[in-house]
C-alpha cells in the first residue's frame, strides 16, 4: 500500500469512529489511561493540526504554541473531521514536493511522517471505538501494514516511554498490533468502570467514588496491621473517603496500572500527601476489586512496607 493511501485510510478509519461517538461520553475513559474520550479526540486533533504546517516546511518552533490546549471547541466531531480532512489533503498536496519534515527529534522523512501518523489513527480509533462501545474491528489491510512498520520500531518506541509493556495474541492478528501497543486487546465495560472509579479517586471527588459503588459496598483498609479495618455500606465507606480527603493535607492518588475482567480488577497505585510537618510523603498499593454491573462492590487494600 502507498503511504498516501495508508495515511488516508487510517484517518478515515479514525474519523468514523469519531462520528459513531454519543453524545454523553467524552468524560469517559479510554485505554489510554490518563485520557478521557475528550482528551484522546482532542491528542489527534492536535496531531492533524500540526500535519499541515509540518508538511508545508515549518519547524516546530514555527508552529509554536498554536496548537496547545484544548482545541475542540464546541462542536468536538466538526472539528475532528474537519482536522483531518486538511491534514489529508496536506499529505496529498504536499509530499511530493517536501521529502522531510522538522520533527522533535529532528529531521525525518515525510513519508515515515506519515507513517508514524497512519498508526497512531489506527491505533486511536480502536482506543476510541472500545472506550465508547463502538466498532473496534479495524481493516485487515491498514493492520496488515502498521504490523509489517510497527516490527522493527517497537523497542524505540518503548524506550522513549511511548508505549507501555506488550501484550501477547495470536502473531498477525488485530489483538497483536493492539498489544504490541501496550494496550491489553480484552479492554472492555469492566476496565472502563474500574478507570471512571480511579479517576474519581484522583480527583478526590467523593460523591463521584460513591455513585460508582455499589449500596452493599465493602472496603478494607491498609491499617491497623495486620489486617486493616472492614468497613461495610456506602454509608460507612463515605464517611472513610470523607475524613481522608478532608483531613489529609494535598491528599492526591495516582494510578500506575489497571485491568479487569470476569467481575475482579487490580489497580495499582500511589498515594502522596503532606506530613505534619510540611514533609513530602507517600505509600505505593494495590487495590484488588470486585466489580458488579459496572460498580465497585469490594475494595481491599494493600500497601508496600
Amino acid at each position: 500500500m502507498d503511504v498516501l493511501s495508508l495515511h488516508a485510510d487510517s484517518v478515515d478509519c479514525w474519523v468514523a469512529r469519531v462520528r459513531a461517538v454519543p453524545e454523553d461520553c467524552w468524560s469517559w475513559p479510554t485505554p489510554c489511561t490518563d485520557w478521557s474520550v475528550h482528551d484522546l479526540v482532542n491528542h489527534v486533533v492536535g496531531e492533524d493540526r500540526w500535519t499541515v504546517p509540518l508538511l508545508a516546511g515549518a519547524t516546530i518552533a514555527e508552529v509554536g504554541s498554536r496548537y496547545d490546549g484544548d482545541i475542540l471547541g464546541a462542536d468536538p466531531v466538526g472539528t475532528a473531521v474537519g482536522a483531518a480532512e486538511e491534514a489529508v489533503r496536506a499529505a496529498a498536496e504536499s509530499l511530493a514536493d517536501h521529502g522531510t519534515v522538522h520533527l522533535s527529534y529532528g529531521e525525518e522523512s515525510a513519508e515515515e511522517y506519515l507513517r508514524q501518523l497512519a498508526a497512531d489513527h489506527l491505533i486511536h480509533a480502536w482506543d476510541l471505538a472500545v472506550a465508547t462501545g463502538g466498532d473496534a474491528s479495524l481493516p485487515t489491510s491498514l493492520v496488515d501494514e502498521v504490523t509489517a512498520w510497527f516490527a522493527e520500531r517497537r523497542a524505540l518506541y518503548a524506550s522513549a516511554g511511548l508505549i507501555g509493556h506488550p501484550f501477547p495474541a495470536e502473531p498477525g492478528t488485530q489483538d497483536a498490533l493492539v498489544g504490541a501497543f501496550g494496550r491489553r486487546p480484552a479492554w472492555g465495560k469492566e476496565d472502563a468502570a474500574l478507570a471512571r472509579f480511579a479517576r474519581a479517586f484522583a480527583s478526590g471527588d467523593v460523591d463521584t467514588i460513591m455513585a460508582l459503588m455499589t449500596d452493599d459496598c465493602v472496603f478494607e483498609s491498609t491499617a491497623p496491621a495486620p489486617d486493616g479495618q472492614r468497613v461495610e455500606g456506602s454509608a460507612a465507606v463515605r464517611a472513610v473517603w470523607e475524613d481522608l480527603f478532608t483531613h489529609t493535607l494535598d491528599a492526591r492518588f495516582t494510578t500506575e496500572e489497571m485491568w479487569a475482567g470476569d467481575g475482579r480488577g487490580v489497580l495499582r497505585w500511589r498515594f502522596d500527601w503532606t506530613g505534619s510537618e510540611g514533609e513530602p510523603c507517600h505509600v505505593r498499593g494495590v487495590d484488588a476489586v470486585k466489580l458488579r454491573e459496572g460498580k465497585v462492590s469490594e475494595k481491599l487494600s494493600y500497601v508496600k512496607g
